[in-house]
This record gives C-alpha cells, structure tokens and sequence, in this order.
C-alpha cells in the first residue's frame, strides 16, 4: 500500500484566524457568530492533523462540530477522507457546507462525494442486460448514461426504489471485472474514484468505508483511495456498521443472484455452452439452493418465537439441513469448475483466444459463496455469532464478529496517521471509557466540548411521579395514558419514540379517538415521507421507533416534545447482543454496567436530542421508566442527560409553554 503524500496546498490561514470575529467565515457566512466550543475543537482537531494519532472528540448540539473539522480539515495540507454515519450528513457537508466553504475561505480546494458501489450504473452490466430484459425497458436508463457525468441512480427520479431493473445493471464487487473490463476507462465507479483521488476532501459514509475496508484484499474491492487522515463523525454508530461488513452471510437472495447472471450470460452467449454442461451447473445450483433455504425457512419457523427475526444457531442447530447444505456446495462447486474452464482458468485458452472474464467472475464468486457457506455450516468459531435471519422473502445465514474492536483498530484506525472521532453522543457520564473498549482505541486524546444550547431556559426534563415496571402489564396503559396527558399540553408537536413495535402499536389504539392531533405512525410510509408529513402538519404527533432515534433534525416548534418510553436496552435476545454479554462476562467483566448501560445511554441521547436542535427551540423531554429513579444504575443515565430542570408535575408542562 503506497503512501499518500501531503498535496502541495500548503496551508496559508490559521484555525484561529478562520473562525474570528471578522475572520473569512463571519465575513462570508450569514449571521455567523464565533462560538467558543467550536473554535476548542477546530484547534484539537488541527493539532492531530498536523501531529497526527487519534482525537476522541464529544460535541453537544450546536457547537457546530461540521465546521469546527472540515476547517481544519481543509487548512491542513492533508488529504482528508471525512466519514459520517448518514448518507443524509454526508449530502449536507458535500451540497451544502463544503461550497459555503469555498465561497468564504481564501483557499482553493477540491472535493468528492463516494457513495457504496451499488448506486452507480455499471455500463458492462448494462450492455449485457440488453439482450436479455425486455426489449424497450433501458431505453431511457441507456440514453441518461451517455449524458450522465457520475452514473448515481438518484438522477433517475422515475426510478422506484424498489425497481428490479436496477440490480440488474447496478455496480457490484460480485460482478466487477477489474481492470480487466472492457468498459474500464468509462466506468463511473472508475471514474469517481479517480475524482476522489484527486480531492484534497473525500466525502463517505460509514457504511462504504467499513464495505471498502472488508474487501481490500481483492484486487476488484478497493474504491476509496489511500488516505492517511480520517475523520469519523457519528462515530458511535461505527461498531454496529463494522459488525455487519466485517462478517458472512449467504441468503437465497445472494444464490439467486449468482444464478441469474449465469443464465443471462448464457443465454446471451457471453459464455459459450456448447454441451449444455454449464446450463446443467447453474441448474443444479439453483435446485440445491430451493431446497436448503426452503428447509431453513421451515425450521426457523417451527423453532423461532413469534416474531422473532434473528435465531442464534450453532453447529448442532441444523442437524438433516446439513446435507442439503453439503449439497449446495458440492454444485457450487461444480460451478465454479465449469464457469473456470470456460474462462481459461482451468487450462491455456486456444491459441488466439483471450480469458473470458465473465466466466472467471462467476467461478470466483461461487468459490467465495462455496467458502462462506461451509464456515456458515461448521458454525464452530468461536470469535463469530452465528445466526439465522428472515426478512420479507429473504432467508440469510449469518455469522458477525462477537468484538469487533480489534477489527476497528487493524482495519480502519492503523491505517491512518491521524484519526478524529467524534459525535454529539461518544461519551457516558463523562468518560470516554466505552468508546475506547467497542471501537479498539488505545492512546488518544480527549476533547469534551458542552452544547452551546442553554437547556435551562430551552428545555424541560418531565418524569412521572408513579410508572409501573416496564415488564408489568400495566406499563403500555400507563404510557398511553402519560402521553394523552402530555400531548394536550403540548398541543401535539410531538416524537413519541419507543422501544419495540409492538409497544408503538399499543400506544397507537389507545390513543386512537382519545386525541384531537393527527398522528402519524411508522410502516405507514418510507421514512423520508413521514418526516415530510410530521414537518408540514400542524401539531402532528409522530410514533416511532429506532429508525427515529438518531439521524432526525426538525428546527422550530414543529417539535416541542419527544417522549420516551422506556430505557432502550438492547434485547438480550438479540444473537450478536447475547453473545457480547456472554463473551464479557466470560473475560471477568461485568457485561451489564460495561456494555448494556453504556450502550443504552447513548442510544438515549440519541432520542432526546431530536428536540434541541436551534438556540430558538424550547420543549419538553419526557421519559416514563421508573428505572431511572428506582434503580442504581438510573443515576449514570441522569449524569449523562442535558442539564435540563427537571419536574415530576404535569403543570409545570403547561407553565413551561406559558412562558
């Protein structure tokens, strides 16, 4: 792996003098104010830049902890890949705040905007789905592509989300041909990377890095380009995005796949059958995987609980759908040496004729597909959770890293000479302690910066005097009867966030006909259209649960109040959850206080700062689990809250609006 030298930019202006009072950006930036906890952490985050190691950095809302790193960032002379946990943050800073930026600082600089391969057309796959969809269906798709600068499918504004023509046509490690494509120089993920290798700031996500990360050992994964300085924000969510990329499943989906694209090319002649041998292959793949997903689906629906999405197996979990599983890989197994003799890989080509490297492509995704399956099958090591999961039609086999911190630390943190991460939740009661042990981080600096709100005058903390156990069943009657209460005093204009689903929808018919405010329920629409809906409704009252937890900004007394239900402790039922129990408590620690707390905390944090997001906004924060009054632990939550007042009486709602 080269190093990446520093660009010949040299820095020409200090944070300090950037972030002044008459500096560029109050000059350039509408009502700009110098904020003192943002200029603290632009200096921490300069300093690690230009002296590199790695910065743990917390920023309450409003310090404007965008700013107080892409400065730096762009002052340093470094490459910077900037990674977020959003594709929603990641279009703010690339649309938004880098080319205010731009207009307001005396430096020239460059930027990309890298998004996962799979939103970008892949001009190979196109050509070869021609022949093969129906005639007609990607006139339109191939006309856009020949003006298109980038290929992103969020151009194409008729596409449905849920089209099936676009995994057809779509860029994929699976299908990628290299170098070796005939289409390599007009590629558009050829071409974005060699944007961003260009760029003095690259613009990722979370989701692509960790994507990005786990598959640099093939020659046909890498994307994002060598960077040495990285900047994490949102970095609490970096440990769940690694334990899905940095683990193996393989679903009928990912089969089906497979065996589609095999009898397209085969029935466009890409690949040459004259025997029929490799018609029979994929044939004989496509039975095997009907039968061992269909019998895992049965099992996992006579032995699973109602409900349940995700089942811990282990390699006694799967007694007679072993052969059947045996027998899957025995015919990818022969896929493979068909599609490698087809290929040339198994022999020299004729004289004169070239690999065909469609044919290898194949072979090598059935090995990489035979290999996940038999450690799927073997499910015997010990560092990985194995589990089974259903989702819609999907049937995924799966197996996550139980501790994902030395990957973090080998995969993403190592690689770098400087590393900032940061988030307006990365600390609990204070300590980094947490952050450091999930995300593998040893020495570092630390930097706290408080909120720039003033949550004594802007907010208020409601309790209820008397609630019930969450585990009593009487706790669902006593949230929705809280939440009427709440709700009439707020006059709507509410987030009521809950915990599970089936609390939600509880909440939901007892409120039904009980309130005058429209209510807007999660799964009645994409998320994108009920934010919409929340945002343009007078006094909505939004019901949700965790997808509304982080990620959520709405300025103005739109929203005046976000309910809580009860303390969001990850289920211990959850597979990757209980083994991470398992496994801390097996190495002598204490699983509840050093995992589960600190895990719920956050995830709190995250819910309650959907309400402050302006220094204009008020409202009321409301949390109905007696737990954090009646429970030992209930003080480390408090410790970590804003420092809102905090009341056990419902009028003090009605005087807190009256004021």
């Amino acid at each position: 792996m080269h190093e990446v030298p520093p660009l010949s930019r040299p820095p020409s202006l200090t944070v300090d003098e950037a972030f002044a009072n008459d500096g560029p950006l109050a000059l350039a930036v509408e009502q700009y104010e110098a904020r003192a906890g943002q200029l603290k952490m632009a200096r921490g985050v300069a300093e690690v830049l230009a002296d590199g190691g790695v910065l743990l950095a917390e920023a309450g809302t409003g310090t404007g902890k965008t700013m107080a790193y892409l400065v730096p960032a762009i002052l340093s002379g470094q490459r910077v890949l900037v990674s977020t946990g959003t594709k929603t943050l990641q279009e703010q800073i690339y649309f938004k705040d880098l080319p205010a930026l731009a207009h307001a600082l005396p430096i020239k600089f460059t930027a990309a905007y890298m998004k996962g391969r799979n939103n970008y057309l892949c001009l190979h796959r196109l050509d070869q789905a021609k022949s093969s969809l129906t005639p007609g269906s990607l006139d339109s798709i191939a006309e856009w592509a020949t003006t298109s600068d980038t290929g992103d499918r969020a151009e194409l504004e008729d596409l449905p989300d849920d089209s099936g023509i676009w995994p057809e046509i779509s860029a994929t490690a699976d299908t990628c041909l290299g170098s070796d494509c005939p289409q390599y120089d007009e590629c558009f993920v050829t071409r974005m990377r060699q944007r961003a290798a260009a760029a003095d700031v690259v613009i990722v996500n979370h989701h692509l890095l960790c994507a990005d990360a786990s598959i640099r050992q093939s020659s046909y994964g890498e994307v994002i380009p060598d960077c040495k300085h990285l900047v994490l924000d949102e970095a609490h969510q970096l440990e769940d995005v690694a334990t899905q990329y940095f683990g193996t499943s393989v679903s009928n989906y990912r089969v089906d796949e497979l065996v589609r694209d095999g009898e397209r090319m085969l029935k466009a002649n890409v690949i040459p059958d004259p025997d029929g041998d490799a018609q029979r292959a994929v044939s004989r793949v496509s039975d095997h995987a009907r039968n061992f997903f269909g019998d895992l689906a049965m099992a996992r629906r006579m032995r699973g609980r109602s409900g349940e999405e995700r089942m811990r197996i282990g390699p006694d979990w799967f007694g007679d759908i072993v052969n059947e599983g045996v027998a899957l890989s025995t015919a990818l197994d022969g896929f493979e040496a068909v599609m490698s003799l087809a290929g040339g890989g198994a022999g020299t080509p004729a004289s004169g004729q070239s690999a065909n490297e469609d044919a290898m492509t194949l072979a090598r995704r059935a090995s990489e597909l035979r290999e996940d399956l038999q450690f799927l099958l073997a499910a015997s090591n010990s560092a990985y959770v194995y589990f089974l999961e259903s989702r819609g039609r999907g049937v995924f086999l799966r197996a996550a890293p139980i501790d994902v911190s030395a990957i973090i630390k080998e995969h993403v943190l190592d690689r770098m000479r400087a590393t900032v991460l940061t988030s307006a939740t990365l600390a609990v009661a204070g300590s980094f302690d947490y952050a450091r042990r999930r995300l593998g981080i040893g020495e570092a600096s630390e930097l706290r910066v408080p909120s720039e709100f003033d949550f004594a005058t802007q907010s208020l903390l409601y309790l209820p005097r008397k609630m019930p156990q969450p585990k009593s069943p009487d706790f669902a009657d006593a949230v929705s009867h809280q939440v009427r209460a709440i709700l009439q005093r707020t006059d709507g204009r509410a987030f009521v966030l809950f915990t599970s689903y089936a609390m939600m929808h509880a909440v939901y018919e007892s409120l039904l006909g009980a309130i005058a405010f429209p209510m807007i329920v999660q799964g009645t629409a994409p998320r994108s259209v009920l934010l919409k809906q929340f945002r343009t409704t007078p006094n909505a009252v939004l019901l949700a649960t965790s997808s509304f937890w982080q990620g959520v900004d709405v300025v103005g007394e739109q929203l005046s109040c976000v309910v809580i239900d009860k303390l969001p402790f990850a289920s211990p039922g959850d597979p990757i959850t209980a083994a991470r129990i398992e496994a801390i408590n097996a190495d002598g620690g204490d699983a509840f206080q050093e995992y589960q707390v600190p895990l719920a905390i956050l995830t709190l944090l995250q819910g309650l700062g959907r309400l402050i997001r302006h220094r204009s906004d008020r409202g009321v924060l409301a949390v109905h689990d007696p737990r954090l009054r009646t429970m030992g632990y209930g003080r480390r939550f408090l410790e970590s809250f804003p420092p809102s007042p905090m009341t056990q009486d419902l009028a003090e709602i009605e005087r807190f609006f009256a004021c």
